[in-house]
């Protein structure tokens, strides 16, 4: 019988590179509870104690954050992304094109 285990995202979040195009996939859904799902598997690929301690963040305050249903505040998502190695950054949204 072959064994197989479930995808987890976190496996695969080692870098910052990583990291980076992770959630702009994320954000690029402009799905609320879809990017409260990516900080969540990256905060677990880097360890939510080190999250913590490099936001200044309690644990439960970031638990609370990565709920699907959060509406985290702009401040603690641009510290949590900081501690993971990345940054927002803003890109024209691209015109389309009329045929």
């Amino acid at each position: 019988m072959v064994k197989s285990s479930k995808f987890d995202a976190a496996d695969y979040l080692k870098t910052p590179v990583a990291i980076a195009a992770y959630l702009t996939e994320a954000l690029e859904t402009n799905d609320p509870a879809y990017i409260c799902t990516a900080l969540d598997t990256v905060a677990r690929a880097k360890g939510i104690g080190d999250i913590a301690k490099a936001t200044g963040l309690s644990r439960e305050s970031l638990y609370k954050t990565f709920k699907e249903t959060a509406k985290p505040e702009f401040e603690t998502v641009r510290k949590v992304m900081g501690s993971f190695g990345v940054k927002l950054v803003a890109e024209p949204i691209e015109e389309q094109k009329v045929a």
